[in-house]
């Protein structure tokens, strides 16, 4: 985990995100990339002109700029290697090339579900960035002063499509040094038993060399119900899932489970991509 990217409107929610990841830089050598979007067309700027279509979108460049030299003198950034860059993008646009571009190893993004980055992190943008992004995308909702993760829930329905996430989720189980909780959530409407769900558990895990975790069946009403009331009951700290997209297991992120989830729970969530 040597790149961090957080995407910023300067918000406290934003700067949440922002002492979360300084929290890991600082504790595993990382770099800090900060990232703020404008969303106005790039090929109507132009900065080095003496004119352009857009003389607003410079004003604004320069005062993100002017904004980020004020956020870099924050404590909690003391000594990090810190980057700042402005993307005229739309939001997942703009995240997508920078993760390309600078070959990022986490997003961390700020979220109190219902406004500071809501443009950012609710509806198609919130989707659209955990589904498209093939870097793992870590929301947090609260200050974290100490950001540690001793429990680590990973809901999967733990088919042979979601082991490349779950080797993702091991790595960074294994960065944080967490105990993981693997996660089937049982459902009235895709009942499963707990032996055929314990043994698809099972029989899942044994190609890695992985045993730092426990297995959980849960029954609740719906999945996401299940993955929320689960990581309440064991007091987890992290929630972690697969997704890509509208296929496989993307009952995950359809309509209220997304929203549930990635915006609205209390707990940090963090995604991988299939």
């Amino acid at each position: 985990m040597k790149k961090i990217l957080v995407p910023t409107d300067f918000s406290t929610q934003a700067e949440n995100a922002l002492k979360v990841a300084a929290q890991l830089a600082r504790k595993h050598h990382s770099e800090i990339y900060l990232l703020h979007i404008l969303e106005m067309p790039i090929q109507q700027v132009d900065p080095l002109s003496s004119y352009t279509k857009l003389p607003e979108a410079v004003y604004f460049m320069k005062l993100a700029h002017k904004q980020f030299e004020e956020l870099k003198t924050r404590d909690y950034l003391e000594d990090l290697i810190i980057h700042e860059t402005v993307e005229f993008h739309e939001i997942f646009k703009g995240v997508f090339h920078v993760c390309k571009k600078h070959d990022i190893d986490l997003i961390v993004m700020g979220s109190n579900g219902v406004s500071g980055l809501k443009e950012m992190l609710i509806g198609s943008n919130t989707e659209k960035v955990v589904r498209t992004s093939n870097t793992p995308v870590l929301v947090v909702k609260n200050e974290h002063k100490t950001f540690k993760v001793n429990d680590f829930v990973f809901a999967s329905d733990f088919k042979d499509e979601s082991k490349a996430t779950y080797e993702k989720a091991i790595d960074f189980a294994n960065v944080l040094k967490a105990k993981m909780h693997l996660l089937m959530v049982n459902t009235p409407n895709k009942f499963i038993t707990s032996i055929k769900s314990n043994n698809r558990i099972k029989q899942f895990v044994e190609a890695f060399d992985f045993s730092n975790y426990t297995i959980n069946v849960y029954n609740d009403i719906s999945i996401e119900k299940g993955i929320m009331n689960f990581s309440k009951s064991i007091n987890a700290d992290l929630i972690g899932m697969s997704t890509h997209g509208r296929q496989g297991i993307s009952h995950f992120f359809n309509g209220s489970i997304s929203e549930d989830l990635v915006n609205h729970a209390k707990r940090p969530v963090i995604t991988f991509k299939i």
